[in-house]
C-alpha cells in the first residue's frame, strides 16, 4: 500500500491525478477461506482489518451484495461519542472513541475526525435532574462530561432559542465527542484490509447458508459456493434474515432511521447538538451542510427512505431550537436500516452455532462503534471467547435477564 502523505498529494496533483493506484483490490472469490465476513460496511471491514493485521489470519474474505459501504455505513449522521450511562456501554464506546482519535494514523487516511463536542439539551427541571444523573454516571465511568447552564449554552450556540416551546434549562457536553467522515472511515478500512491481504468481493449476495452438526460448512452466493472455517454476520438491518438461513432466530427487529441535510452554509454550528425531549440532533459537516436526524420510524421496514411524518417532526423540532434556519432548503433525505434488540444494545459475539458469529443490534449507534466493534469481534473470533468489553453484549443475556437498556437510561425512545 502506497502511503498517503502531503508529498504524495503534491506529486499526484502535478501529474494531473492520473497515476493514483487503486485503493483496494476488487477480488474474485476463492472456494475456501479461513474466515468469511458477510457485509462490507464499517464493521465488516474493520473486523477483517484487525483479523489480518493484528491476529495474523491470512485467508479472510468480505462479501458484499452491492458495492462497498452501500448500507448503513453510507447512511448515517457521522456522530462519534461515548457519553453512555451504563459502565458496560461506556467502556465499549470509550474504547471506540479512543480508536477514532488515532484512526487517521492507524489506517493512513484522513477520516476528518472533528472533536467539536456533543451538547445535550435539557428542556425541563425534571430533565435537568436526569441529565445530572447521566453526566455523573459518565464521569464515574472515567469519561469526560460537564454540566452547562443556560448562559453556557448561549456561548456555544449564539443562535439558539432558549425560550422555545419547551424552554431550555441547561444541559451537558462531552467535549471529546464529535463527527468524522463516514466515507473516509469505510474506504480507509477497505484500503488497509486489502493491503493486509483481505479479499473484498463486491456484487456477491449470500443466498443460502449450509450447516452440518451445528456448524456452518459453506455459503451459497450469486458467485458460487464458498466454504469457510468460521463466518461473521455484519449486515446492519438484515442480520435476522441471514441468521435464519442458518436456522438461528435473533431477537431483533428492523426499522428505518432517517437523516437529511440542508444546503451548505458558512460555518455556524461548531458543536453537535442533541435534544431528547424535542428529539432532534444536528451537526454541520465539513462541506457546510447541516446534518439532521430524529427518531426512528415507528414501524418495521427494510426501506432505505423512511416516511414523511418523521421528516416533518425533525424539521419542526430543529426550527424550535434554531429558528434562524427556517429559510434553508433541504437538499437530500435518506434512511438506514437499524437492527433493534429489545434493550437497544448490541449483540456481538458467538452464537449457538459453533462457528457463526454476529455483530448486530447496533440500533442507532453502529457508526460510532465501528473501530471497537471490529477490534473486539476479531479478538472474539480468534480466541473463540468474548473479548472482555463484549461479555455484557452476548446473545445469552436475553435468557439470563441481564439487559443493558441504554434507550431508557438516556431517555430516548430509540
Amino acid at each position: 500500500m502506497r502511503a498517503y502523505s502531503g508529498f504524495s498529494l503534491l506529486r499526484g496533483a502535478l501529474a494531473g491525478h492520473r497515476y493514483w493506484p487503486r485503493a483496494w483490490r476488487n477480488a474474485e472469490p476463492q472456494q475456501h477461506y479461513d474466515v468469511v465476513i458477510i457485509g462490507a460496511g464499517g464493521h465488516g471491514l474493520a473486523t477483517a482489518y484487525y483479523l489480518a493485521k493484528y491476529h495474523g489470519v491470512k485467508r479472510v474474505a468480505v462479501l458484499e451484495k452491492g458495492h462497498l459501504g452501500s448500507g448503513n455505513s453510507g447512511r448515517n449522521t457521522q456522530v462519534c461519542r461515548s457519553n453512555y450511562f451504563y459502565p458496560e456501554s461506556g467502556a465499549f464506546y470509550e474504547h471506540s472513541l479512543q480508536l477514532y482519535e488515532n484512526l487517521a494514523s492507524e489506517i493512513n487516511i484522513n477520516v476528518m475526525f472533528s472533536q467539536r463536542g456533543i451538547l445535550v439539551l435539557c428542556n425541563s427541571p425534571h430533565e435537568m435532574d436526569l441529565c445530572r444523573r447521566w453526566a455523573n454516571a459518565i464521569d464515574m465511568n472515567g469519561i469526560d462530561s460537564e454540566m452547562l447552564t443556560r448562559e453556557d449554552i448561549r456561548k456555544y450556540l449564539p443562535h439558539i432559542n432558549l425560550d422555545c416551546r419547551f424552554p431550555i434549562h441547561g444541559g451537558f457536553i462531552q467535549k471529546r465527542a464529535g463527527i468524522s467522515r463516514h466515507d473516509a472511515v469505510v474506504w480507509g478500512y477497505a484500503r488497509a484490509a486489502s493491503a493486509a491481504g483481505v479479499d473484498i468481493v463486491q456484487q456477491c449476495a449470500v443466498t443460502g447458508i449450509n450447516t452440518s452438526d451445528s456448524r456452518v460448512t459453506s455459503l451459497e452466493t450469486t458467485r458460487g459456493r464458498i466454504s469457510a472455517g468460521c463466518i461473521a454476520l455484519c449486515v446492519a438491518g438484515h442480520s435476522g434474515h441471514l441468521a435464519a438461513m442458518a436456522g438461528l432466530r435473533l431477537p431483533i427487529t428492523s426499522v428505518a432511521l432517517q437523516a437529511m441535510v440542508t444546503e451548505p452554509v458558512k460555518p455556524m454550528l461548531d458543536v453537535g447538538l442533541m435534544s431528547a425531549h424535542i428529539h432532534v440532533y444536528v451537526s454541520q459537516s465539513d462541506r457546510g451542510e447541516l446534518v439532521i436526524g430524529g427518531g426512528a420510524d415507528l414501524y418495521n421496514s427494510y426501506a432505505q427512505r423512511g416516511g414523511l411524518p418523521v421528516q416533518q417532526e425533525s424539521m419542526q423540532a430543529l426550527l424550535e431550537l434554531l429558528p434562524i434556519l427556517s429559510r434553508l432548503r433541504m437538499m437530500r433525505q435518506w434512511a438506514g436500516i437499524c437492527d433493534m434488540a429489545p434493550d437497544v444494545s448490541p449483540i456481538v459475539g458467538k452464537t449457538s452455532i459453533e462457528n457463526l458469529y454476529v455483530s448486530t443490534g447496533w440500533g442507532t449507534g453502529g457508526y460510532k462503534a465501528i473501530p471497537a466493534g471490529g477490534d473486539t469481534l476479531a479478538h472474539t473470533m480468534v480466541h473463540d471467547e468474548p473479548h472482555p468489553l463484549l461479555r455484557p453484549f452476548q446473545l445469552e443475556r436475553f435468557s439470563t435477564g441481564r439487559l443493558i437498556d441504554e434507550g431508557a437510561a438516556s431517555g430516548v425512545a430509540h
